[in-house]
């Protein structure tokens, strides 16, 4: 099978995990024989740098082109003092635009050999942490308009604008439950339908299509609820839909339940490909260049990228054995680093992870 990948490094960080991750590419490619080829993009501060804005228009072509995304993260204090418009953040929204990208998959899962780095008791830990959050991404109150800046009755007032169509609702609805189809078929949605009309009409589109799924079985909760339960028992969780202002905060606390997001990665989907994969977490620039950098998040993305873009399941199973090999064998990068494991930087973690995969 030939494969395209377009590589987006980005910032901090994002080249360093990123070159761990096409370690990883090329051990799969040489185990399954597939014929890869990667083409590196500038997105985000290094864009900036080079051409003056975040997402060159090279760029978006470039990912067009391409069967699948990988990106490693944008931003970093370098930038701050630049214009919002064109700050590096505004590069990956915008690649998100451009490719269609409206759900944005983060699994919030607990390895059993990293359970004693989760905030939870013990006991909370045992149940098991495996969740699935299906965020809308490109609607709602960040997306809403109108929005600004004004003065009302004196002073300076700002406003946001939360809005959902029926078809957007339908389309992240249908993400959610075709995944929960493929796990254990329970599907949560999160809203706030005793005060938001917009999560009224949110929760009767969701009704109404659960009609074509009957094998899932559907729960309701308010999102106050949710981030409650969330910590109290996050193993009655399966899969979550939810909007975008919601899926933002909820996916960032299930991924804490899992003791570090350096761990943690994500897809980004739409109606067709190209999709984006990268890491839940940013660019860290306070330990860019140091090798301190866990590229374990980095690599998961990569097998989701086999399992979403090219429905290539036992390529994905075998990256995922291969990170729990080495976690196994008691392999640690400092911010997942516990008593009586063996402390590596980010390189030999790739390495090891490249050579479990041989």
């Amino acid at each position: 099978m030939h494969i395209s990948i377009c590589l987006l490094p980005g910032d901090g960080i994002g080249p360093e995990i990123v070159a761990q991750t096409v370690k990883v590419l090329d051990a799969v490619n040489a185990r399954f024989g597939h014929t890869i080829s990667t083409q590196t993009a500038l997105i985000g501060g290094a864009a900036i740098d080079a051409t003056g804005v975040p997402l060159p228009e090279a760029t978006v072509n470039a990912c067009k082109k391409a069967d699948a995304v990988l990106l490693g993260a944008v931003g970093g204090p370098k930038w701050d003092g630049i214009e919002r418009d064109i700050r590096p953040e505004r590069g990956l929204l915008g690649i998100r635009k451009a490719l269609g990208l409206f759900a944005n998959l983060r699994p919030a899962l607990l390895f059993p050999e990293l359970a004693s780095a989760s905030f939870l008791r013990p006991d909370i830990v045992a149940r098991g942490i495996h969740i699935m959050v299906v965020r809308e991404l490109t609607g709602g109150i960040y997306f809403g308009e109108p929005k600004g800046f004004e003065e009302r009755e004196g002073e300076q007032a700002a406003f946001n604008t939360m809005v959902y169509r029926k078809s957007e609702v339908e389309r992240i609805a249908r993400i959610g439950f075709e995944t929960a189809m493929k796990r254990d078929k329970r599907l949560c949605n999160v809203d706030k339908a005793n005060v938001l009309e917009v999560s009224q009409l949110w929760r009767a589109t969701v009704v109404a299509m659960a009609r074509e799924y009957p094998e899932v079985e559907l729960t309701h909760m308010y999102v106050d609820n949710a981030a409650m339960q969330l910590v109290r028992d996050p193993s009655q969780f399966d899969v979550i839909v939810t909007g975008n202002l919601f899926g933002d905060i909820l996916s960032d606390e299930a991924a804490m339940l899992t003791g570090s997001i350096g761990m943690l990665p994500s897809a980004s989907l739409g109606t067709t490909s190209p999709f984006l994969y990268e890491p839940i977490h940013g660019s860290a620039p306070d330990i860019a260049g140091q090798d301190k950098a866990n590229p374990l998040a980095t690599i998961l993305s990569l097998a989701m990228m086999f399992r979403h873009s090219f429905e290539l399941e036992t390529e994905a199973v075998a990256i995922e054995e291969a990170v729990r090999q080495v976690l196994k064998a008691g392999y640690r990068t400092g911010d997942i680093m516990e008593d009586g494991g063996t402390l590596v930087g980010g390189e030999k973690m790739g390495d090891l992870v490249a050579e479990k995969m041989g």
